[in-house]
């Protein structure tokens, strides 16, 4: 059976106002790119002619320029939904242009599922091989999973293939796509370790939903990453030291855990210093995103498996995975967000979760997604599905952002992502704070330690004046945001006098 090769700008021109979207991938890796931008030039020309022309936007994580940048910027996005970390669209939400909801990751397909972001019109899937047995194609993906399997079910229209001539023939035998249940009729996710499978290589879908083939030969759009710096370099070693010391002193397990580590220079960091760690046993990584570090520690036997939803890598990583196919698909593994991302199997397994920090205040709150608690700076990832399920959770940041005008140890964040029932060490250059089994008050010193030394002596005041008020914690309710305040103001935390916040 044949299926119609499609030029992009005829795929677009089949999508509507108003529709709602399904693409593959995870963060850039597996994002469709041709047809996305053919939205985009579609969506200026309808405007520039006056008619409306916006679509609903359906992900695993976020894309790439292709599609949330370049859509955002033709005004072609009405709704989104998940992750997202794009800079054109994060400026378009603050300005209140799209209509964006923030999830776990691990919960997106469910809420499709069951109906509660509206229906899908169609999915946009990238490919990297397409198998007809009978009436069926089997759908192989390239770098990133992400919803892909549930939006090519539910697609009421059709799906969109984007054929990358960038992946052919090279991610055979890396994909394990499995789709949880409906509810009541789900069946325990059936992993106990990061290389087992419990699907298919594939996505299986009937012939007829597929609309057209649309020929692509363009890389992932991969962030760069930042080179290492001192500060990165100390939270990774200050990482390892923590882990080695918990599994010495018998708190985590001889065998060790399973990592999950974030997204950025600083996960990267923290990887590279795990893997130099002699002391630290080989490891496996169960995680959502998988970088740079993570490809070498694999190649070299640090990293005995890995499991994730994308590789979120530069092509010079990709090209190692490419050049070593066997040994890659006995070792790597790539699956649906749900799976990715499991509570179910996150629990089971042991994982260490290594999360990044916006902020965390001085009682172990975290905000990981929203600069003074109002600007939109990334979505919540599967930051809380492994945080919350782990059996070590770990939050990492730098001290300081903005060359030391502010700090990331506040009195009290402006948003709150991940309370502190869940965070059992925040982690800074200057050192680890270990806030299992101690009272708030103590919370509050050790966190106060890992600060900036410019800001020790002012995160200190606060908690002293904050005694007079009681409670179990301590806080000046008139004061708790008085450090954001002032760089609202003057372009720096570093206030002089707490006393014109503090209000009787």
């Amino acid at each position: 059976m044949e299926l119609s090769k499609i030029t992009a700008q005829e795929a677009a021109a089949m999508i509507h106002n108003g529709e709602h979207i399904g693409l593959s991938g995870f963060t850039p890796a597996g994002a469709p790119k041709r047809v996305t931008h053919a939205l985009s030039e579609r969506a200026a020309k309808e405007h520039a002619e006056g008619r409306p022309f916006k679509v609903n936007i359906y992900t695993g994580a976020s894309t790439g320029q292709s599609c949330d940048g370049d859509m955002s910027n033709a005004e072609a996005i009405g709704f989104r939904a998940p992750y997202t970390t794009n800079s054109d669209f994060r400026r378009h939400v603050n300005n209140g242009e799209i209509a964006y909801h923030d999830m776990n990751l691990s919960n997106m397909a469910t809420q499709l599922r069951q109906g509660n972001l509206g229906k899908v019109d169609w999915a946009i899937i990238e490919v990297s091989d397409i198998d007809i047995v009978g009436d069926k194609a089997q759908l192989y993906l390239t770098a990133g999973v992400g919803i892909s399997p549930t939006v090519c079910r539910m697609a009421e229209k059709g799906i969109f293939l984007e054929y990358n001539l960038h992946h052919v023939g090279k991610m055979r035998g890396l994909h394990d796509i499995y789709e949880i249940e409906y509810h009541p009729h789900r069946t325990p996710v059936n992993i106990i370790g990061p290389m087992d499978r419990i699907g298919k290589p594939y996505v299986e879908v009937p012939v007829e939903k597929i609309k057209g083939v649309i020929e692509c030969d363009i890389p992932d759009e991969a962030r760069s990453f930042t080179d290492p710096s001192p500060v990165t370099d100390a939270i990774g070693q200050n990482v390892a030291d923590f882990l080695y010391h918990n599994m010495r002193d018998g708190l985590i397990p001889k065998s060790f855990l399973n990592i999950q580590s974030g997204v950025g220079s600083t996960a990267n960091a923290v990887l590279g210093a795990m893997g130099s760690n002699k002391e630290i046993p080989d490891f496996g990584i169960y995680t959502e995103v998988l970088q740079n570090a993570a490809v070498d520690l694999l190649l070299s036997g640090r990293v005995t498996g890995a499991s994730a939803c994308s590789l979120t890598v530069t092509d010079e990583a990709l090209q190692k995975i490419y050049a070593n196919p066997e040994f890659f698909r006995t070792h790597l593994v790539l699956r649906p967000s749900e799976i990715s991302n499991n509570p179910e199997v996150i629990a089971r397994i042991g994982v260490c979760a290594m999360n990044t920090a916006i902020e965390a205040d001085i009682y172990g709150h975290v905000n990981s997604t929203k600069i003074s608690g109002t600007k939109m700076m990334n979505g919540i990832g599967g930051s809380a599905d492994f945080t919350n399920n782990a059996y070590l959770s770990i939050f990492s940041c730098g001290s300081t952002t903005k060359n030391g005008a502010i700090s990331s140890i506040v009195p009290f964040c402006t948003h709150i992502d991940h309370t502190s029932h869940f965070i059992d060490a925040v982690i800074t250059e200057y050192g680890v704070a270990d806030l299992r089994g101690i009272g708030d008050m103590e919370r509050a010193r050790r966190l106060i330690a890992i600060a900036h030394p410019d800001y020790r002596p002012l995160l200190n005041d606060y908690l002293k004046l904050a005694e007079k008020y009681g409670g179990e914690v301590h806080h000046i309710l008139s004061a708790a945001f008085a450090m954001h305040d002032t760089f609202r103001r003057k372009g720096d935390m570093r206030l002089t006098d707490w006393s014109e916040y503090i209000k009787d």
